[in-house]
């Protein structure tokens, strides 16, 4: 996989192609992607608008059973094709039958995208603005066609759960709202824009507000007919987290890994608090890092000044050493972004890298302290090693991959897997030696084994842990479950679940993929003996592109069985 530049071949030709496709039916992606595309416009959120996705997948999939593989290259692109475009009929053949609800929730969903896309619009010209002016006109009709598509879901009887419909209804009259809609963030970024340019951004952001009003009141009448329960059911979760992973996994005996797993990080969770203040109980410890000095930051300017050199120092001390880092891909921006959520996400490069990859921290309004000691793991999550160097390598090798797969086959489990599997690499080459990054790193790691246990325990009806009474999961068990492995504020944790709730799949595949990514290095170790070595090995899997987990064992390993289970990460 990491040769020298090959011809493009007609695999190549037909993911290229659909690729486009997708772009022409899908302005956000285009700019999501950073290629050309429709910018000044949103897709088409009614119902045809899906079958217009669902019926290209089903093309593309027809023509790929006539195209022959040529090399190793052609023959992952074909199975992560396959693979990519079979859940996705499969998704929306659920959806367009009355299976499954129009998509619904607190955080992936129409009402979300449709605001954070303006962060990654250029803005620097008056015709950037003007771009920007002409997709704000663009929200209202929108959310028109998504309204049109979930009454249509009702009358089919499928509802998103009510806590869903509820949560973002409140969100919407956030977004609606003069003094807490992150619209009006542009019109703060536009401050220095000729007259004319602000009127029309003025009229475009007021006309996008008053269209979440309207939403806003609509899911307030749609929520009276939700359902009250929250698990979307063990069928469409096993549909929903293939969709996360690119691979099926055993439920039952995932659900008890994601258990045996949080008790081993609480086991070492114990030794760190005990290394930082002898005899403290982690909570105890947790209190003396937040009252360290050493870990405090007390502005916004001072968590992205540090977010930048905390970033850059990875790049410079990994590059050529560790990794074979590309020359574009040594440069990432960290940002506050505009919007105030509380999410900490990245965002790929442009094709062209024109737009570099940005690491972006969403701060809730009012919130101005910060501790180092959390959010290290964070940094080489988001950055190198993790996303920007995953993305930024995949999309940096135009030689070798096409862009279907440099820009388009994200799948959870490799990418979230890959962030995963980062952190703890930076912990084994020495870089969270403080124990107090390293309990910052195992407190995150427990978050995420905890909602393994959650997510698929509340969506497929498994028994609860003891510890919470056992029996069938209600909210006030995952609450409390999730309280004890995890050191969130309570709105960051209410958040946190709600999107367990609403987002069936999608948690779990951080820790899964880090799983699988542990376990292929242990393999191809074995394979390779005393030959082997882990600089090449994370080139050779990284320029395979982010595919589903089962195409990344194939390409690495021609497809044979994985052990039962890893060794734990930290254990090297």
């Amino acid at each position: 996989m990491t040769g020298s530049p090959r011809a493009a071949t007609a695999l190549d030709a037909l993911a290229d192609a659909h690729l486009d496709a997708v772009v022409a039916l899908s302005p956000l992606t285009a700019t999501f992607l950073g290629v050309p595309g429709r910018h000044d416009e949103i897709d088409d959120l009614s119902i045809e608008g899906l079958r217009a996705s669902r019926d290209l997948a089903a093309d593309t999939l027809a023509r790929l059973a006539g195209v022959e593989p040529v090399d190793d290259v052609d023959r992952v692109t074909a199975a992560a094709l396959r693979e990519r475009l079979g859940v996705e009929v499969e998704t929306l053949d659920l959806q367009l039958s009355g299976g499954a609800p129009i998509d619904l929730n607190v955080i992936e969903s129409p009402p979300q995208t449709l605001r954070d896309v303006f962060d990654l619009m250029p803005k620097d010209s008056a015709d950037d603005w003007a771009t920007i002016a002409g997709r704000l006109a663009a929200v209202a009709p929108a959310l028109a066609q998504y309204t049109s598509a979930l009454t249509w879901s009702a009358q089919q009887g499928q509802i998103a759960p009510r806590r869903q419909v509820e949560k973002v209804a409140d969100q919407c009259r956030d977004q609606a709202g003069d003094e807490t809609s992150t619209y009006d963030a542009l019109l703060r970024e536009a401050a220095d824009q000729p007259e004319e340019v602000r009127a029309t951004l003025t009229t475009g952001v007021e006309s996008a507000k008053a269209a979440y009003g309207r939403l806003a009141i609509y899911l307030d009448g749609l929520a009276d007919q939700a359902p009250s329960a929250d698990a979307c059911g063990r069928e469409v979760y096993q549909l929903r987290s293939r969709s996360f992973l690119g691979a099926t996994i055993d439920l039952e005996e995932t659900y008890r890994w994601g258990q045996a797993e949080v008790e081993r990080i609480d086991g070492l969770m114990r030794e760190t608090a005990e290394q930082i203040r002898p005899g403290a109980s982690v909570a105890e410890a947790i209190a003396t890092l937040d009252a360290d000095p050493r870990y405090e930051l007390d502005s916004t300017e001072a968590l992205q000044a540090w977010m930048q050199r905390a970033a850059d120092e990875a790049v410079a001390r990994l590059a050529d050493s560790q990794f074979d880092i590309p020359e574009p891909v040594r440069r990432i921006e960290c940002l506050i972004a505009p919007s105030q959520t509380g999410g900490i996400y990245y965002t790929p490069p442009a094709a062209d890298f024109s737009r570099p990859g940005r690491m972006w921290w969403s701060v809730p309004q009012g919130v101005t302290r910060f501790t180092t000691w959390r959010e290290l793991t964070t940094v080489y999550h988001e950055g190198v090693p993790g996303h920007h160097l995953q993305v930024g390598q995949t999309v940096y090798r135009s030689a070798l991959l096409n862009r279907w797969r440099r820009l388009a086959a994200w799948t959870s489990g490799h990418g979230e897997g890959w962030a995963l599997y980062a952190e703890w690499l930076m912990a084994d080459l020495g870089y969270m030696d403080d124990p107090g990054d390293r309990m910052g790193l195992l407190d995150g790691q427990s978050l995420r084994a905890a909602r393994v246990v959650i997510d698929i325990g509340v969506h497929c009806g498994f028994e609860a842990p003891a510890e919470v009474g056992g029996g069938a999961w209600t909210y006030d068990k995952a609450w409390r479950y999730l309280n004890a492995h995890s050191n969130l504020e309570e709105g960051m944790a209410r958040f946190e679940l709600d999107r367990y709730l609403g987002w069936p799949g999608q948690a779990p595949s951080y820790k899964v993929g880090e799983r699988e990514w542990l376990r292929l290095r242990d393999e191809v170790k074995a394979i390779d003996g005393a030959s082997f070595d882990l600089k090449a090995f994370h080139r050779r899997a990284l320029d395979v592109g982010s595919v589903g987990l089962d195409t990344l064992r194939e390409a690495l390993l021609g497809g044979s069985d994985a052990p039962t289970s890893p060794a734990p990460p930290g254990s090297r």
